[in-house]
């Protein structure tokens, strides 16, 4: 069994350049060469995880099949690779202090002075191994968040600093920069990217591949430039240049040999270059699809990477039906009665967005009753779908004042609710939900002709139910109860079949769509509004 080979992924210029791309990149394509890859991701803030971060500081925030929030780059190693990945794929800087100063209190350091180095370094040098050393992946990728410079990456830096010099040839650090275009003077900048090296080499890590941000083609004597001044073998400073879908990324770093420069580097064989055809076949799919399906997406959060997993399972889908989606944002902070006919009547389909609390709440009610009444096909997710019963049991089933425990704590119509048994889950110190659950389908549901069959597992996150209590009522009055839990008979899916397609989920699919695999409720969602 050959050893396992470590990948660091290191940022430096700016953040939000695509470590995570690029990280999900160099997996497709050593993937693709029938290595087995995980890759991780390191976040350097003090939150245990990003369950409680605001989407507006930091994103979507993404569940693993393990139950564990997420950074959203897992969602995009998992839409590339076709992995699952797990609680010990991401880790942050409180988990590291969490474990250090819980072994500190058992007493595990038998009275020694707990330091950053070597007790937090340890840790996390533990854990950037854990994965190799469990399962024996051929490499492990690790991403670590942040910019070089930031006091708060500095103990992950000086760990990579030790594994590499432990590790030999066994690890290589691929460094990602941002190479700017100054209009003014009409030149490409490398001064950054020095400086971003030079602090990276002052901590003692020399980068064996640099990947260059750049909006504009980057010229060789460029490179040759940056690999005089940065130490690297001019075959190995890579550009990335903004592309037309993130998909084309893995592509652009094969033409380049990014994976062949790797596997010399940890002393592998090359071989054969591998033809990704399926991959190919999505993006010439994507590129000849020239219709537009509209699909309106109704949320609180003017930001896109709040609903990245979603747009990512739209765009999928819509490809895979030969569409281009045209996403429109609708805040549902501003929708209401006088304004809901001009803002969705132009859409083909509807998505009620998840999210907790209160804010926008009612907009998405009267979202909900506009596509209701005018058939359009709508799709409520997580919260979404209770949106969807509330709305339903106050405009047909008469119950003005029905509402979801979460928002109003008195309402005597507590379609949503937190059910007895639940009281006593205390999941991850919550009572939500939280990972995959069992799902039964109700033979002859539209749920159950998308999947194609009557027993799946989706992904949870959230606190608040569809309280049974009201379940015979809302079958008789039209809309049922299509999906449930085989242990808790907790209600997953609810649709009115009467409607072309009209679908709530308490889970959240977008989590488990990928390139190759799009999830079929956004296939069956998308191929609904393109006939509408």
């Amino acid at each position: 069994m050959a050893e396992t080979k470590y990948i660091f992924v290191t940022g430096g210029v700016a953040s939000s350049l695509g470590k995570g791309i690029i990280s999900s990149s160099i997996g497709k394509l050593l993937q693709a060469r029938g290595y087995s890859v995980t890759i991780q991701k390191f976040d350097p803030y003090i939150n245990i995880d990003p369950g409680t971060l605001n989407p507006y500081e930091h994103g979507e925030c993404y569940v693993t099949v393990d139950g564990h929030e997420a950074d959203l780059d897992l969602g995009h190693y998992e839409r590339f690779l076709g992995i699952q990945t797990t609680k010990a794929n991401n880790i942050t800087t409180g988990r590291i202090y969490k474990s250090v100063i819980d072994k500190e209190r058992r007493g595990d350091y038998l009275g020694k002075t707990i330091q950053i180095i070597p007790h937090i370094t340890d840790e996390i040098k533990r854990n950037v191994k854990l994965l190799g050393n469990k399962y024996k992946y051929d490499f492990v990728i690790t991403e670590i968040g942040g910019t070089v410079g930031d006091i708060e990456s500095l103990p992950y830096l000086e760990s990579i600093r030790q594994l590499k010099w432990e590790l030999g040839r066994n690890a290589v650090c691929v460094h990602l920069t941002y190479v700017p275009y100054l209009a003014a003077a009409g030149e490409l900048k490398t001064k950054p990217t020095q400086h971003s090296v030079k602090e990276l080499q002052s901590v003692g890590i020399q980068p064996d591949i640099l990947v260059l941000r750049t909006e504009h083609d980057l010229s060789l004597n460029l490179r040759k430039k940056v690999a005089l001044f940065c130490n690297v073998d001019e075959t190995a400073v890579i550009q990335s240049k903004d592309q037309p879908t993130i998909y084309e990324v893995p592509l652009r770093m094969q033409e380049q040999h990014l994976d062949e420069i790797i596997l010399r580097k940890v002393g592998l064989p090359v071989g054969e270059t591998p033809a990704l055809g399926p991959w190919r076949d999505f993006l010439d799919r994507r590129h000849r699809a020239t219709e537009a399906v509209h699909i309106g997406l109704v949320g609180k959060y003017d930001l896109q990477d709040a609903y990245k997993s979603i747009l990512e399972a739209l765009s999928q889908a819509a490809t895979y039906n030969d569409r281009k989606a045209d996403i429109h944002f609708i805040n549902s902070e501003k929708l209401n009665e006088q304004n809901v006919e001009e803002q969705l009547s132009p859409m083909d389909g509807v998505i009620i967005c998840p999210g907790f609390g209160q804010r926008g709440i009612e907009g998405k009610f009267v979202a909900l009753k506009y596509c209701r009444t005018h058939n359009v096909p709508t799709f409520g997710i997580c919260l979404g779908m209770q949106c969807m019963a509330i709305e339903f049991a106050r405009n047909v089933l008469g119950y003005a004042d029905a509402n979801s425990r979460e928002m109003d704590e008195k309402t005597p119509h507590n379609v949503i609710d937190i059910m007895e048994e639940q009281k006593s889950i205390t999941h991850m110190g919550g009572t939500m939900r939280l990972g995959a659950y069992e799902c039964i389908l109700k033979p002859g549901s539209r749920a159950m002709e998308a999947y194609q069959t009557d027993h799946i597992q989706e992904r949870h996150r959230h606190r608040y139910e569809f309280n049974n209590d009201f379940k015979a009522e809302f079958e008789k009055a039209g809309m049922n109860c299509v999906g449930l839990n085989p242990e808790s008979d907790l209600v997953e899916i609810i649709e009115i079949p009467t409607l072309k397609w009209y679908i709530g989920t308490q889970f959240h699919p977008e989590y488990s769509s990928t390139v190759l695999k799009p999830h079929p409720l956004f296939l069956s969602f998308v191929k609904a509004a393109i006939a509408q």
